[in-house]
């Protein structure tokens, strides 16, 4: 496998079943490609994801993950709460984009939005949060509730923190065995 994360976003959805994903979010499938592949279309391209098979990760999960240039466009906003509700799964959507210190994590139950936080580095402020921190993200330094006095600094590596606490850290996979390719999709 290759690990990703860096300057990028992705989805995870528990339990996932690619084709249902990729319909969804109406991808067209663009059939199996080798890791490295695929993940370098998921980088360098803004109208090419990498769709993985099922990752062992959180809470015995097994869980899909999605990634793209893609899912950062602005035309292609993710709202997890209809994702949650259309697949009957839990959804969560992060990002990292360390040029602009922007990172954002979501997670989404049964429809419902259960947690959003967004960080711009680059202000130094928390530009969206709704639902409560956990103890990943109060370990990290998150005040257990929005306070405007308090100093929150937040980076590329809690990302991945929260991710691997919720799901799967992607840049944990680099080097492990991959049970199947990925899958490539065109938005």
């Amino acid at each position: 496998m290759v690990g990703f994360g860096a300057k990028q976003a992705w989805l995870a959805v528990r339990d996932g079943d690619p084709a249902a994903i990729m319909s969804a979010l109406a991808l067209r499938d663009l059939g199996p490609v080798p890791w490295r592949e695929g993940i370098d279309l998921a980088y360098l391209t803004d109208d090419r994801l990498a769709v993985t098979p099922p990752l062992p990760g959180a809470h015995g999960s097994r869980w899909l993950l999605v990634t793209g240039r893609g899912l950062l466009r602005p035309d292609r906003v993710i709202d997890t709460g209809p994702l949650s509700a259309t697949l009957g799964r839990e959804v969560q959507f992060f990002l990292s984009h360390r040029v602009l210190e922007l990172h954002r994590w979501e997670r989404a139950v049964d429809g419902a939005v259960v947690r959003r936080f967004e960080y711009l580095g680059e202000t130094g402020e928390v530009t969206a949060w709704s639902g409560d921190p956990d103890e990943t993200e109060v370990g990290l330094g998150l005040p257990p509730i929005p306070d405007e006095e308090a100093t929150v600094l937040v980076s590329e590596r809690d990302v991945m923190q929260v991710a691997g606490a919720w799901s799967v850290d992607p840049t944990r996979l680099e080097g492990h065995p991959a049970a199947a390719p990925l899958r490539a999709a065109a938005l």
